[in-house]
């Protein structure tokens, strides 16, 4: 697909991940449509990126509320026009240990709030997009690309019960969805992302962020970038469908 003039929707795209993504695909001619929960730093967002001689507009939404979705993906189509890409990039973390005990006594649990937020927003949320943005590709009569940004913890990580099947689950959805909408000229693929040096990564104690980055074969963190240019090679690249790309160091070897 060629991104020159491309309107594409970037879900969690007002910072890190996302918002690199946007520059990228901006500065090979795309048209980035910027969906976040945060007005405020969405409108930051927008005004960096139209520093940077970038079109892009914000649009607030909850990817976890189909309405929103819906009431967004409409404004997109009625300002910029029918999108030809969308990155299923948001995602939120509440981690835990399924059951944590001392001397055979449960002293915590997983609560079903955190296993449902994380399922609410990484995974339902990449269904509700993925659905809106399929049918307003095919309304339009034209091609498209989806990409959904799952993680190397699909594989299962522990303290991570949600967030691993949510990852799963959005590379089930890769397949499934690439298998469905071959016939409409839309191709669908997913990046599984390492650890990449992120606000998260930058509050964490020095001693365990080096602890992390020795265990990764190329003894340092991903930058966001690295993400932005592997969903832009899904993007361009006419012959890639249903399969995930591992940016993540050599760390799933």
């Amino acid at each position: 697909m060629k991104l020159e003039s491309t309107v594409i929707a970037i879900t969690g795209g007002a910072r890190g991940l996302g918002l690199a993504m946007a520059h990228l695909l901006g500065q090979r001619g795309a048209i980035p449509a910027l969906l976040d929960v945060d007005g405020d730093t969405l409108d930051q967002a927008v005004s960096s990126l139209h520093e940077a001689g970038i079109e892009s507009r914000g649009y607030v939404v909850n990817v976890a509320d189909e309405a929103s979705v819906k009431q967004a993906f409409g404004a997109i189509a009625a300002s910029l026009g029918p999108i030809g890409g969308l990155v299923n990039n948001a995602g939120i973390v509440r981690d835990g240990l399924l059951v944590k005990a001392k001397e055979g006594k449960v002293e915590k649990t997983l609560s079903l709030e955190q296993w449902q937020q994380v399922i609410d927003v990484n995974l339902t949320g990449v269904f509700l997009c993925g659905r809106e943005a399929a049918a307003q590709m095919i309304e339009a009569g034209h091609e498209g690309v989806i990409v959904n940004i799952s993680s190397i913890s699909r594989a299962g990580n522990m303290g991570q019960s949600n967030y691993a099947a949510a990852k799963a689950g959005v590379v089930a959805l890769t397949t499934t969805w690439a298998r469905e909408l071959a016939r409409y000229g839309i191709r669908v693929g997913a990046v599984a992302p390492g650890f990449i040096e992120t606000d998260m990564t930058a509050s964490m104690r020095q001693d365990m962020l080096d602890k992390l980055t020795s265990g990764v074969p190329l003894k340092r963190l991903g930058q966001p970038v690295d993400i932005a240019e592997s969903v832009a090679f899904i993007m361009e690249n006419d012959y890639f469908s249903g399969r995930v790309i591992e940016c993540d160091g050599g760390l799933r070897l």
